[in-house]
């Protein structure tokens, strides 16, 4: 992977017996991926958007765009 210029962004375990290999500045990365993935498990409770049971695209779009507001919304409120 390093011959591909990919880097390991993990947080290192607690209990880890080797020393830390990253400062911590490319941990930050792994919070915007986290809020990401969040999103995209919130969209996932949507069982229309993930079944696709809508053979239109502007359909499919207009769910997608509801969705998006409802968990805006859900978010706002709370």
């Amino acid at each position: 992977m390093a011959a591909r210029g990919i880097e390991l962004i993990a947080p290192h375990r607690r209990n880890r017996s080797k020393p830390p290999t990253q400062d911590g500045r490319a941990l930050r990365r792994s919070k915007r991926r986290w809020i990401v993935e969040r999103t995209f498990a919130w969209l996932g409770n949507f069982r229309r958007l993930v079944v696709r049971y809508d053979r239109s695209l502007t359909v499919y779009q207009g769910f997608f765009h509801i969705a998006c507001f409802m968990i805006v919304l859900r978010r706002v409120l709370k």
